[in-house]
């Protein structure tokens, strides 16, 4: 697992474990004897001091040295970090030629008045020695200290930011690595990468360093986008999920980037802090004028720009401009992607250069390159280029022209997100720019009809809604078929949304009033297909029949291919519906085969999720993982991954995969998307990955996910019933039962606002709520406290009477309760027969049967308490294997919170589950040893201060294991963890 550990200043470190590893090696070897160096390389703010204040933190009974270059100039102050690191060691040497570097660790403690000092006048500090000699013996002195140092101990020398070191300091470091042999010592040098151009004084030292046995060389890259996420994580608990990821992305890997973005974040996310930007530009500051000036150009273009483009705008001879060039490749500020393309090292060196221009010298740039790209729109991107370069150059009338056709180029290359972007441009200008300026073949309503439906491609509802609404007020003078088609856009994405049925209707049969009287034609086909389908969510399924039968006449008399792919769709439910699985598999195959002759994606992508649908709640997992698999990756190919149902084909990814056990997958597919979606879309694909957080046993994450998505209920239903059902499962994982029965009882309440209950969703949160009161009563049962656990039984029965009144009256979808349907209220019977005890062993067999269709996690959950509940009646040889096969299971799924309950329920019947390990308890701890001890010890009542004198370790040591451990048990206070490890039953 990556490393994240802190130290004192509450910076993280995260992913290092690899760097520091080889760091704690080489100190390690050292320390036998096998003197050696490391070179730690990287680019300025990517972690290197923070990487070796680690080391130096964690390296017990070890003299730590550190001294650090400064950036004087071209005169360094010579001997800097050698003085600096070895000023902290006091007046303990008595080395004559130490004067010129320290003159206190040269002259003895005390001397007599009048007595000549011991020191040879040519090494009097002040005094220029013969270079030769006297250069070499400070050197010499610098070494034996070291030497004699070593010998009393390990010794870890850090210089630091050596790419300032003066001249007199690279020699002093060159001797001393050049004469490593068996000296108790490691000398680590940190240098910046980024600042090394091509004559710098440290590249030649560098290139002969490195050929030396006893010097390595570690280089310190950027962050990945993932660890870069969890950085930013780490450093700020309270940002929001989608500033958390833009922050890491522009960071791009670099911790200090990260820490001053997430400074700014939430009050503007473009600008640059201050001391950010001073940093960043005090690197172009230093370029000669010309160089400047085509960074200042190429700033303006954005992080990537072409040779011949930029050359063009900068309006420099050749000569010059390949001068400048080339001065800013070799100072690491641009590098070369090819032949024909250069692109800033990092995105923030651009935002800063481009923030420093002047407002005029802006404009007059932007305008430039409007002017040179006008001439070349026959590239790709040159519309979308064009129109950014013209509206910041106060070109209106072009820059309108422009996004439109951005939009197009976007929507034909399968880019909804920007062909929105751009057609959100475009209306915004529509107002600002002359009527007699505006383009003749679109107008307002059309532009608004093509946002509401790109949004919707682009997994974003609520803003498809809002701009259908609005062409919806811009009907006035539209004949009656174009205005049907607003209004079928506006009922298309009103249909994603919950709540909003009763405007769903009124707008669908406001377009068909509009084209019930005309003619067969496309959109009167379109419209029919739109009805079909209303009136089947309305459960109103012989018309929405009649309509479908309608829409693919008219659809086919018409030639309008999409609307008769829509009709097939609903004809494919209506059979699902009724249980003409043969009939309903015909449709859904001929509905994705006509909508893929024309490209209706998006019609495509609804059979698709519908005839996955059919074969989940069939139970037919396997079957279902792989139609899914083939939409999911029909609409990554279209580009359509967020789109509304490219959404649900991804969710249901993580759900079936998840049941079927391929945890990889569903943690693959729950990732969420790098372009910006819906909240919604972001949070009902978040609430999916809660199974698999809950299930693995990450309850820190699980518990800030779920309490975040608690605000999200009134977006989505499907947002409650998942989280309503893993939230209560986090909690029994935690040992709070009680907040468990808290939270299904919200999210049952929370259903029947809506119109619940929902079936299949409120069994299984029925069906958790009887597990949290069975816990309770049996806490009340240890306690003795029979009044306690009489209320729990009684609550936990009336939970179990509501679970099985939704299995009989509360069934949406089907006629049958369907297999999963059964198997959780099997588990809500068995969990019920736990109220007054261990269980009813055939009660909790049934559930196991079940669940043996496919649900892999769910079924070893029921074998445990199966187990459990053998135990009881004493079947003990039957709970061994049941107890067994949960631990295969969880081992494999690495289920931590099973396979715990698993090991505890094992130790306590003295079951061996491995016939390899002999002792039960030994299978799995979810403590060290070491943090086992310091529990036992908070335990007893001990202060950290009191543990660590017990333990012989550091009261900050004591502290990391405690966090370890309240970690583990997902608790947020020392009492808290001791009465969950004692309700698990992991402390005597």
């Amino acid at each position: 697992m990556p490393l994240v550990a802190r130290l004192g200043s509450g910076i993280p470190l995260v992913a290092r474990d690899r760097e520091l590893g080889r760091l704690r090696a080489a100190l390690a070897q050292a320390g036998e004897g096998n003197a050696g160096a490391v070179l730690l390389a990287g680019d300025a703010g990517v972690g290197k001091t923070r990487l070796v204040d680690e080391l130096a933190a964690g390296a017990e009974d070890t003299l730590v040295l550190t001294g650090r270059c400064l950036d004087a100039g071209e005169t360094g102050l010579p001997y800097l970090p050698f003085a600096e690191a070895l000023s902290a060691l006091g007046n303990t040497a008595n080395r004559p030629a130490l004067a010129m570097l320290l003159p206190k660790l040269a002259l003895p403690a005390e001397r007599e008045p009048g007595t000549e000092s011991m020191i040879a006048p040519s090494l009097i500090p002040g005094r220029r020695p013969e270079q030769d000699v006297g250069q070499l013996q400070l050197f010499d002195a610098v070494l034996g200290l070291l030497g004699d140092l070593s010998e009393r101990r390990r010794v870890l020398l850090v210089v630091e930011d050596l790419h300032w070191a003066d001249a007199s300091t690279r020699y002093l470091l060159s001797f001393l690595l050049s004469r490593l042999r068996s000296q108790r010592l490691l000398v680590v040098g940190t240098y910046r990468a980024d600042d090394l151009h091509r004559s710098h004084p440290l590249r030649p030292l560098l290139s002969e360093l490195v050929r030396l046995p006893a010097v390595d060389r570690l280089d310190l890259t950027p962050f990945n986008a993932a660890d870069a996420r969890r950085f930013v994580e780490e450093l700020s608990d309270d940002l929001p999920a989608d500033v958390v990821r833009q922050v890491a992305e522009r960071s791009e890997g670099n911790a200090f980037f990260a820490e001053e973005l997430i400074a700014v974040a939430t009050c503007d996310d473009r600008s640059l802090p201050s001391a950010l930007a001073d940093v960043l530009l005090s690197r172009v500051e230093r370029l000669s004028p010309e160089a400047q000036h085509v960074v200042r150009v190429a700033s303006v273009r954005g992080r990537r720009v072409r040779h011949y483009r930029l050359r063009e705008v900068c309006g420099m001879t050749d000569i010059a401009f390949d001068t400048a060039l080339r001065e800013l490749v070799q100072h690491h500020l641009l590098v070369v992607e090819d032949d024909e393309v250069y692109a800033f090292r990092h995105a923030l060196v651009r935002e800063a250069v481009y923030g420093d221009l002047l407002p005029g010298e802006r404009v007059r740039l932007h305008a430039g390159y409007a002017h040179h790209l006008a001439q070349h729109l026959d590239e790709r991107g040159a519309a979308a280029a064009l129109a950014h370069h013209a509206f910041q150059s106060h070109d209106l009338p072009q820059a309108l022209q422009a996004s439109i056709k951005a939009a197009k180029e976007a929507e034909r290359a399968g880019a909804p997100a920007e062909s929105l972007r751009y057609l959100e441009k475009a209306l915004n200008l529509w107002t600002a720019v002359p009527e007699a300026d505006r383009p003749s073949d679109v107008d307002e309503a059309v532009l608004l009809r093509r946002a509401s439906w790109v949004a919707g491609t682009a997994g974003q509802p609520e803003r498809a809604v809002a701009f259908g609404r609005s062409a919806k007020k811009a009907l006035d003078g539209q004949p009656p078929e174009d205005a049907a088609e607003v209004l079928l856009r506006l009922a298309q994405a009103l249909s994603t949304l919950d709540g909003n049925d009763r405007e769903h209707h009124e707008v669908m049969t406001g377009a068909w009033e509009l084209v019930r009287d005309r003619d067969a034609s496309p959109t009167r086909a379109r419209v029919l297909a739109g009805m079909a389908s209303l009136l089947r969510q309305q459960r109103r399924h012989t018309a929405a029949g009649e309509f479908a039968e309608k829409a693919i006449a008219d659809g086919r008399a018409a030639r309008a291919p999409g609307a008769v792919a829509d009709a097939l769709g609903t004809l494919g439910l209506l059979g699902d519906y009724a249980g003409r699985h043969d009939e309903a598999r015909t449709n859904f195959e001929h509905a994705i085969e006509s909508a893929r002759e024309v490209g209706a994606v998006n019609t495509e992508l609804r059979a698709w999720y519908y005839f996955g649908l059919m074969y989940y709640d069939a139970g037919e997992l396997a079957e279902a993982a792989r139609v899914f698999k083939e939409a999911g990756d029909r609409a990554q190919e279209t580009g359509l991954t967020w789109s509304t149902y490219g959404v649900e084909i991804r969710i249901l990814q993580v759900l079936v995969h998840y049941y079927l056990g391929d945890w990889s997958y569903a943690e693959w597919a729950s990732e969420p998307p790098g372009t910006s979606v819906s909240s919604t879309v972001l949070a009902r694909l978040a609430a999916a990955g809660t199974h698999l957080t809950v299930s693995r046993g990450d309850l820190a994450e699980s518990e800030r996910m779920i309490t975040k998505l608690r605000n999200d209920w009134h977006r989505d239903i499907q947002i409650a019933l998942i989280t309503g059902g893993t939230g209560g499962e986090l909690a029994l994982w935690r040992g709070r039962p009680e907040l468990a029965v808290e939270r299904v009882a919200d999210a049952v309440e929370w259903t029947k606002k809506l119109g619940g209950p929902w079936s299949l969703a409120d069994i299984r949160i029925g069906a958790i709520g009887v597990a949290g009161y069975a816990d309770i009563a049996a806490k009340a049962r240890r306690k003795r406290d029979a009044e306690a656990e009489e209320k729990a039984v009684e609550a936990g029965r009336k939970m179990a009477e509501h679970v099985r009144l939704t299995a009989k009256n509360g069934v949406p979808r089907s006629t049958s309760l369907g297999p999963e349907g059964r198997a959780w209220l099997a588990r809500a019977v068995a969990e019920e027969s736990r109220l007054t005890g261990a269980g009813d062993p055939e009660l909790w067999q049934a559930a196991v049967d079940g669940f043996a269709y496919g649900l892999v996690y769910e079924q070893a959950w029921c074998r445990w308490r199966c187990a459990e509940a053998l135990l009881g009646a004493e079947r003990r040889d039957e709970a061994a294997e049941q107890l067994k096969l949960v631990d295969e299971v969880a081992t494999r799924l690495q289920a931590g919170p099973l396979a715990e309950a698993v090991a505890a329920c094992a130790k306590r019947a003295r079951i061996t589950l491995k016939a390899d390990e002999p002792v039960a308890r030994e299978q799995v701890d979810l403590f060290t040893p070491r943090e086992r001890d310091v529990l036992g010890l908070v335990a007893s009542g001990r202060t950290n201060r009191e543990v660590g004198e017990e333990l012989y370790i550091s009261e900050k040591t004591v502290s990391v294991h405690l966090s370890r451990i309240m970690a583990k048990l997902g608790a947020s206070r020392r009492a808290e963890a001791v009465a969950i490890a004692y309700d698990r039953g992991l402390l005597e």
